[in-house]
């Protein structure tokens, strides 16, 4: 840092800017005040408990008992999934697994063709969501298929690269849509089901919103605009209130091939992280992933994309009002007029947090044949040194985003998302992962999983240089979803002691990535990243459960070596939770796969498997409670 540098706010500084009205999580659960977490409000408009907490909350959870019922988990680096006592999980859906039981069975060597793989279980589960059927025992679980681990994906990994490979790797890619059903034992199954389909990078995807026929979004295969052919990168998801699906396209630029050299310093390519190299060698087989020859197909990525899991021939949507960036997941909740409000992050260093508020309401407009996330206002977060903060709308002609800015219309404001938001003055964040809304109060909460890169400016929002293990944000906007101001208070500083932490050091964990409140309120976290060491290892990747109400935090779950711990759902009863274990042991190599874990095979002649497990507990109760 040289002498002109400003410098950065002390701990110290900062700790009484931003964190003087909270008490840290430290010193053993029984003494965190409550006061650090928040106490619930009374409900917002729109933002009613519903018949899931209803079921939950008459399983014996009143509103002034703890939520936790559970002796926390040891930190772990073992190759096992490790629970409480008195849970067990089942894996349900691992890589491979075909999508109905008459489908093709998966192959421990990998041999299986491009063909099967688009009738099974993609790679690398992230994000999902648990849709009811006709009761508490069958659903269509939704899950997202974010990236492959090419060296386990293939029998001779990498090598020999060809356009099957390529195929695959496409095929596995994506989104399951799968039936599965409880028996009168509590164990899950997949079921045959007329719902079950894959949606990969070959389904034809329907371009909707204001981007739609832009000359930014037309290729040779598609002159018009419209139709792309599927979705990549799929990481974390949400529901709609209509009962569908959002899945979210993250990192799109290491599928795209620029060229032997870089793009220049301030291009749109650059800004959206598009390098020389591509670890996906699609582009060697199939030209769209060449920008040298198709520029535009980039642009046809990094959108939020809808699925409508009841009905299996139907042609998933490109919601381009919401917004063309890094997509963790989408969060749906009604606004005070009954419209969709939409809250999303950016999963990058250094970018933002966003809300889309819908122009009318979801009623109105699914009566009139439109959906209620083509039309409406794209806002970007700014957040204050003094705890307030402020939606700026993203609209073509407001001061920044006019055509002389290089923003010829709306279409091209939401294209480049990335330069509109900086353009207007957002905060960058250290990488704004997962949201979630409280229950109750209608509290938003965001992980900022970690950012490294922070090595000269903190700020009351990112308070800490070279920042390892992340933090988790709240917004309060006073009930009000459709409001253009709110309240932001920072909930928890993740890591250990030595890194000013506000968790106790014995349930210290890093990198909180996924973000899920259940149905009464329990906060699950999920972690994805740089743990905290133990024993001078660093511990497997985890997730935990806090009661905001109390202060109590308490680890959950830990998983293999090498996974992330991602994508969460339940059932209405709270009685099955669902969990994804992402790419475990994923230095696992051709010659010798289990390098870094057997999980959950554990077969001499297998190789580790991204799956959903669920999580039961003997007694039959609720999870977690």
């Amino acid at each position: 840092m040289n002498a002109d540098t400003p410098r950065p706010p002390s701990m110290s500084e900062l700790a009484e800017l931003r964190l003087s009205r909270r008490t840290a999580i430290a010193g053993g659960l029984a003494t965190a005040a409550a006061a650090f977490f928040g106490v619930p409000a009374p409900a917002a408009a729109g933002a009613g408990v519903g018949t899931a907490a209803d079921a939950v909350a008459s399983a014996g959870h009143g509103a002034g008992r703890p939520l936790l019922g559970f002796p926390a988990v040891a930190p772990s680096t073992a190759d096992a999934v490790k629970l409480p006592p008195g849970y067990r999980y089942q894996v349900l859906y691992p890589w491979g697994h075909p999508i109905v039981p008459s489908g093709p069975a998966f192959r421990e060597d990998a041999s299986n063709s491009a063909a099967d793989q688009a009738r099974q279980a993609g790679d690398h589960h992230d994000g999902m969501w648990f849709f009811p059927l006709r009761d508490r025992r069958s659903g269509l679980l939704c899950v997202n298929h974010e990236a492959t681990t090419e060296n386990l994906l293939h029998t001779g990994g990498r090598a020999a690269w060809s356009p099957e490979k390529t195929a695959k790797s496409m095929a596995a890619h994506g989104v399951s849509v799968i039936q599965v059903e409880q028996d009168r034992d509590g164990g899950w199954q997949v079921a045959e089901s007329r719902f079950a389909r894959r949606v990969t990078m070959t389904t034809p995807v329907e371009i909707t919103g204001p981007a739609a026929k832009h000359s930014l979004m037309r290729t040779s295969a598609d002159p018009e605009g419209m139709r792309v052919l599927g979705t990549l990168n799929n990481c974390a998801s949400g529901p709609t209130p209509w009962d569908t699906y959002l899945t979210c396209e993250e990192t799109i630029n290491k599928y795209f091939y620029y060229g032997e050299q870089p793009p220049p310093a301030g291009s749109v390519e650059e800004r959206y992280g598009i390098g020389s190299e591509s670890p996906y060698p699609w582009y060697t087989t199939d030209s769209r992933f060449d920008m040298r020859t198709e520029p535009n197909e980039y642009n046809r990525f990094g959108w939020v994309v809808e699925v409508d899991p009841f009905d299996p021939t139907s042609t998933p949507k490109k919601r381009t009002a919401l917004g063309r960036m890094e997509h963790e997941n989408a969060v749906v909740v009604r606004g005070r007029r009954g419209e969709a409000v939409v809250y999303m992050g950016d999963d990058t260093q250094f970018d933002y947090f966003y809300k889309f508020v819908g122009a009318e309401p979801i009623a109105k407009a699914r009566r009139a044949g439109r959906s209620p996330l083509d039309e409406g206002t794209l806002y970007v977060a700014r957040f204050d040194e003094d705890g307030s903060g402020r939606w700026l709308p993203l609209v073509h002609g407001e001061p920044g985003l006019t055509a002389a800015d290089g923003f010829a219309d709306q279409a091209e404001v939401l294209i480049h998302t990335r330069l509109a938001a900086d353009a207007v003055g957002a905060t960058p964040m250290d990488r704004p992962e997962w949201c979630t809304v409280q229950p109750h109060t209608g509290a938003v909460y965001f992980t900022c999983t970690n950012n490294t890169a922070r090595t000269e400016s903190a700020d009351a929002a990112n308070p800490r240089l070279n920042n390892r293990f992340g933090h988790i944000m709240k917004i309060d906007e006073n009930g009000n979803p459709s409001a253009v101001r709110f309240d932001w208070d920072i909930f928890l500083l993740a890591g250990d002691e030595a890194s000013g932490a506000t968790v106790p050091p014995d349930q210290a964990f890093g990198s909180p990535d996924g973000l899920w409140f259940d149905a009464v309120g329990r906060l699950w976290i999920l972690t994805d990243g740089t743990q905290p060491q133990v024993d001078g290892a660093d511990q497997n990747n985890q997730m935990l459960v806090a009661d905001t109400r109390r202060g109590d935090i308490r680890r959950f779950l830990v998983g293999p070596p090498r996974c992330e711990i991602t994508g969460i759902t339940a059932t209405p009863d709270g009685r099955s939770l669902f969990v994804n274990i992402q790419h475990p042991g994923d230095t696992g190599t051709p010659e010798n796969p289990r390098a870094s874990s057997s999980w959950p095979d554990y077969s001499p002649t297998g190789r580790p498997r991204s799956a959903t497990i669920v999580i039961t507990r003997e007694d039959g109760g609720v999870v977690g409670a």
